[in-house]
């Protein structure tokens, strides 16, 4: 089977006979990379030495996510030495590791996604094995686990271990290690959902609200020390990761009734302020003088931002019906997507 007629099969699984009890499938990888000129040329051969005998299709997304020491280049022209199965998307500037990643998915058209870093810190050579799981296993998600991580204790090792730990306390999903990037999915699942912010890091939470987290799992994966580059995280990843669980456990129990969350605050709120206002009012009544009080100024505070917080729970309940009713707002822009020869090409070796 030729590249060219590869590029014909419908978006579903064509009949196939399996392989080792995997069944047919298209297999895409995502890769997102920033600033990785020295990881740009061996990750593209890593990724083709792992899956070079793989026996279903299979293609390699790479993003550049706005580069600016020449790695979008330095992937464009080694992808066009290896083949049309790798392909290019090149944002114009630096959206960042969740945006890229989404432009991936969006770009990507098989029915199995697996994302991986760009620091080569991932071992290409999990994917099979993650697929494998996932489909023989009927999963929706398989995530990796960096049971011995290869890295500094305090840059990285302490800012994963605290940000797991929140994520584990306020999602409720075991996992080990919910921060590594080497992860297998169900396209038509992951397609479900809408990466935004830094919201990467949740994507099994966000998973939940269309799939049951019996359907997730994790399995040890190898992990490297990072030989070329520099990192990009560091402690600071910590607070930007508590932000995003605030915005996490809001979208994910009030996304689509906010009037709740907001009314409900409204509601107390508003009705602290009226208790204090009939107080003062049952004073006045009784002839002492309460124009002086603080007690009164707070009432009239209370009942103000009770009301102010209701209405914003009207107007979050307008916009969210408009939201769904309307096309999703993409949360990147991108250039042309390249790929040498056929840009619509699979890797195969049948």
């Amino acid at each position: 089977m030729t590249a060219s007629s590869l590029a014909e099969l419908p978006v579903r699984p064509a009949a196939g006979e399996a392989v080792d009890g995997v069944p047919f499938h298209r297999l895409s990888v995502v890769v997102p990379m920033y600033n990785e000129i020295e990881n740009a040329v061996p990750l593209i051969d890593e990724v083709q030495a792992a899956l070079a005998s793989y026996p279903f299709p299979w293609e390699l997304i790479v993003v550049d996510d706005g580069s600016r020491d020449g790695t979008g280049r330095a992937l464009e022209e080694h992808a066009a030495i290896v083949g049309p199965h790798i392909r290019v998307v090149r944002l114009w500037r630096n959206f960042r590791q969740t945006a890229a990643m989404q432009a991936g998915i969006d770009a990507s058209r098989g029915e199995v996604i697996v994302t991986m870093d760009g620091d080569l810190q991932n071992d290409p050579r999990d994917i099979p094995k993650l697929v494998a799981k996932l489909l023989q296993d009927d999963l929706d998600l398989v995530a990796g686990w960096r049971k011995n991580r290869q890295d500094g204790f305090f840059l990285r090792k302490l800012p994963s271990r605290i940000a797991n730990h929140l994520i584990r306390k306020s999602t409720g999903l075991q996992f080990n290690d919910l921060g590594c990037s080497l992860k297998a999915f169900r396209g038509s699942v992951l397609r479900e959902v809408r990466l935004y912010g830094e919201m990467h890091r949740f994507i099994p939470a966000w998973l939940a609200t269309v799939t049951s987290p019996q359907r997730m799992d994790e399995v040890p994966v190898n992990h490297r020390a990072r030989v070329a580059g520099s990192s990009k995280y560091g402690l600071s990843r910590t607070f930007r990761v508590i932000t995003d669980l605030l915005a996490m456990h809001f979208f994910l129990n009030y996304g689509t009734r906010p009037g709740h969350f907001f009314g409900g605050i409204g509601l107390a709120t508003g009705s602290v302020g009226g208790l204090i206002l009939a107080w003062m009012a049952a004073l006045k009544l009784m002839g002492q003088s309460v124009g002086g009080r603080p007690a009164l100024a707070l009432g009239f505070f209370l009942v103000i931002a009770g009301l102010q917080l209701l209405l914003t729970g009207v107007v979050a309940e307008l916009l969210i019906r408009i939201y769904y009713d309307g096309r999703h707002a993409q949360p990147y822009h991108h250039g042309d997507k390249v790929g040498p020869g056929d840009a619509a090409a699979w890797h195969t070796t049948r």
